[in-house]
């Protein structure tokens, strides 16, 4: 109680006041970059297996981030969500830690790792989708950077699959 009685009301005010004004600056920077900033463009530049444990299998995925922006985005640290066929696929997690230049681009590595039972209901899946010679996937990540600095991409496509008689006539 002694503390309360310590802040006076002319104190109060302005602890008050001083507060609220390190919360305008910090939602006013975090909302700087939502107005007018274009969304990161992400795309896979590499895949390299690396060792697994069990059944299940890993991966190194590179990641070529550009920024088409004129702020330098500072990360440190990425998460990778990939789905296939609207199903969960891998995901994975990395400490890396760097800059995105402003109106640059840098290649980021994050290990993925595909369970066992992943890779099964997507054998299923994929021999369905054998037909179409399309398979969906979503890339979803993103980028961690501090208080209010993470920054989220999503990444859509479809994977073209080699029909079973290409090449052989």
């Amino acid at each position: 109680m002694s503390f309360f009685r310590a802040l006076l009301p002319g104190q109060l005010s302005h602890v008050w006041r001083s507060f609220a004004a390190v919360v305008v600056m910090l939602t006013l920077g975090g909302c700087a970059g939502l107005f007018g900033a274009d969304p990161l463009r992400v795309n896979v530049a590499g895949i390299e297996p690396i060792a697994g444990q069990g059944m299940e299998m890993r991966f190194n995925v590179k990641l070529r981030v550009q920024n088409p922006n004129d702020t330098a985005i500072s990360f440190n640290g990425v998460s990778l969500d990939l789905e296939l066929n609207g199903k969960p696929f891998a995901s994975g997690v990395s400490d890396q830690s760097g800059t995105v230049p402003r109106f640059g681009e840098t290649v980021v590595t994050v290990p993925l790792t595909v369970p066992a039972f992943a890779a099964v209901r997507q054998a299923f899946a994929l021999a369905g989708a054998a037909q179409s010679g399309e398979v969906p996937y979503v890339l979803r990540g993103k980028l961690a950077g501090g208080l209010t600095g993470t920054t989220r991409f999503t990444h859509h496509g479809t994977l073209s699959l080699p029909s079973s008689d290409a090449g052989w006539q």
